[in-house]
């Protein structure tokens, strides 16, 4: 083949390859086009249970919400005017809303994965406050679908602020320690349903069985108190029996003061 001849063969495989790729961009870009103006087909909505299997935001809260701040149901919105991340940030704004993800799949569904905050602590004060602590210290309200079967903390509470775990010395900080520490072991976690703070800066626990009251004093040396505690329950308490006394006190270093009814 001569020289003339090859150049022609290139220059037209050139120019296939080049009308080849023109039409494959085509057709992608009218794909994309079409995709963007396609009208939504509907909206999935998962949302993970809490620990205990329940929900402070149901499946109709979602459409709402995200109706309350886009002024329109998301539905009516063509696909190219979705704006996923925005979603995203309206629906982690909502209180009982940990995180959020959300994709439009092939389908043109609009898909919407939520976890929750997870409530830890209710605050009941003196100034009629009601609201959860979660596990990252913020405020989350009453919810209207469902009551959190966790520790009460009442009394005189301070203001909720929302950089008080930051504080070591905010009473609200040292209520929700202690409350982690009541957590963390089994035994006093069912032990104890409420937390007192009285005007001293004190606090008084309550258990579930039994009406005695538990001075524990000032948030120091917390974690030997509760010890100490768990000690006398599980070891003085089955000889005397639930009944036999009025208070524990656990203010004296190495001691379980107790007083007969």
């Amino acid at each position: 083949m001569s020289n003339s001849k090859r150049s022609i063969v290139t220059t037209l495989r050139i120019a296939l390859w080049a009308v080849l790729l023109l039409a494959g961009a085509s057709l992608i870009l009218g794909a994309m086009q079409r995709k963007e103006n396609a009208e939504v087909h509907g909206l999935q909505i998962d949302i993970q249970p809490l620990t205990d299997g329940n929900f402070l935001i149901n499946k109709d809260d979602v459409p709402l919400i995200l109706e309350d701040r886009f002024a329109h149901d998301i539905t009516t919105f063509p696909v190219g005017e979705l704006d996923v991340e925005r979603l995203e940030r309206v629906l982690e704004e909502h209180p009982f809303v940990h995180s959020s993800e959300a994709f439009v799949d092939a389908q043109n569904v609009i898909n919407i994965q939520l976890v929750q905050r997870e409530p830890l602590l209710r605050v009941l004060d003196n100034n009629g406050l009601n609201y959860y602590l979660d596990e990252d210290g913020e405020q989350l309200p009453p919810s209207p679908h469902y009551a959190a079967r966790v520790r009460v903390a009442t009394g005189f509470l301070p203001p909720y602020e929302q950089d008080f775990l930051e504080k070591e010395g905010h009473l609200l900080n040292q209520v929700y320690q202690l409350n982690e520490l009541l957590r963390a072991d089994p035994f006093l976690d069912a032990l104890i349903e409420q937390i007192y703070l009285n005007k001293r800066g004190e606090m008084i626990l309550s258990p579930k069985v039994g009406k005695q009251t538990i001075l524990l004093g000032r948030f120091h040396n917390t974690a030997d108190k509760l010890e100490r505690l768990k000690t006398f329950y599980q070891e003085g308490l089955p000889y005397k029996g639930w009944r036999a006394y009025r208070s524990f006190d656990l203010r004296y270093s190495g001691q379980v003061v107790c007083k007969k009814r």
